[in-house]
């Protein structure tokens, strides 16, 4: 079964025509005007136009302001584009592959984004977790950062934006894991490690989850020294999917986690559904929960929930210490944030 996870979107550098396919008759019409006034010569057969150039790509490259600009947002979504040459012949089957023209232009736009996903060019920062009841670094979180070619970072909220609108969640998740790991392994922490996954980008754990698990073997990992932390559950529609992630994770022997608990009133259904063994509570109910009353209120339950069922709760973003005391008075097992240390590419060993 061949792995979405694997797949990388490129545009074709050989001489190739390229083919404008719409139902849309006006834009057969506005498309051949557009390639005139471009200075090339074009073919139509019903609902397609097509023209010839030596490099796809280049020609993608050269035009795009120009087709991003006379090609309003929803006439490039409609348009759908086929390049054919001596490795992909048009065929009826063939057209079944055709992506929007949104995305070959997209591809230009994000050429950063696609050179680090094409170049591997991930590394990790790590932010410790303390343990509130030895006051010492309990385990680190894992946030991958791009590394472009100037040594500049492209930060997750980023690249996952871009990966988002290019269809590449699954390979740079798997990228991120996989980075996660072999960093872990590099700086040689002896603490356990989350890591971040998105389950709307794994559609079957035996393939997606693969190489992430053969890499933590590989490397010699204590499966219970990995905690997997679920991220974006408030997109996830199929639960049952969701659990059986999960289940697979829990069958190698890796600890799950509860993202962003409290941001939405999904979550707490969360909780009952895939019974966490760390629920993190969201930065926005701790930020100033020494001075609001109701956040104390929310976080006592979900404290209580822990407490009652045996998860640990882990305060996600404190910056004071006046919200680091009241979490601690209410009940708190792990605490993160700046107030203990921003992420960092090298290792704090001690607090």
């Amino acid at each position: 079964m061949p792995c979405k996870c694997r797949d990388v979107f490129y545009i074709s550098e050989k001489k190739s025509k390229i083919h404008f396919i719409t139902q849309i008759n006006e834009l057969i019409v506005k498309s051949s005007k557009i390639f005139k006034n471009l200075g090339l010569e074009t073919q139509k057969i019903e609902n397609i136009v097509s023209i010839e150039v030596e490099n796809p790509r280049e020609f993608f490259e050269e035009n795009f302001d120009y087709l991003n600009t006379n090609f309003h947002d929803l006439e490039k979504d409609e348009i759908k584009i086929f390049i054919e040459n001596d490795d992909n012949k048009l065929t009826l089957s063939s057209i079944l592959s055709t992506k929007a023209l949104n995305r070959y232009l997209h591809f230009i736009e994000d050429k950063n984004f696609f050179d680090i996903i094409e170049n591997h060019s991930l590394t990790a920062y790590f932010q410790p977790i303390i343990d509130m009841q030895t006051n010492k670094i309990f385990a680190y979180e894992t946030l991958t950062r791009g590394v472009l070619p100037n040594g500049d970072l492209m930060y997750p909220d980023v690249l996952f934006a871009k990966s988002e609108r290019n269809d590449m969640n699954f390979t740079l998740d798997r990228m991120c894991r996989e980075t996660a790991l072999k960093t872990t392994a590099v700086k040689k922490i002896d603490a356990k490690v989350f890591i971040n996954f998105i389950p709307t980008s794994i559609y079957d754990p035996e393939f997606c989850l693969a190489s992430t698990v053969k890499w933590a073997k590989q490397l010699e990992f204590d499966p219970k020294n990995i905690v997997f932390e679920v991220v974006e559950t408030q997109n996830v529609k199929d639960k049952e999917h969701l659990k059986s992630i999960l289940n697979y994770y829990r069958k190698e022997g890796f600890l799950i986690a509860l993202d962003d608990v409290g941001e939405g009133y999904s979550s707490l259904n969360m909780i009952i559904d895939i019974k966490p063994d760390i629920i993190k509570v969201d930065r926005n109910i701790i930020d100033n929960i020494d001075q609001s009353p109701m956040k104390q209120s929310i976080y006592k339950a979900l404290r209580g929930i822990c407490v009652d069922n045996g998860i640990k709760i882990l305060a996600e973003g404190v910056e004071t210490p006046y919200e680091l005391e009241k979490v601690k008075e209410i009940g708190v097992d792990y605490a993160q944030g700046y107030y203990f240390a921003k992420p960092s590419a090298e290792i704090i060993r001690v607090i």
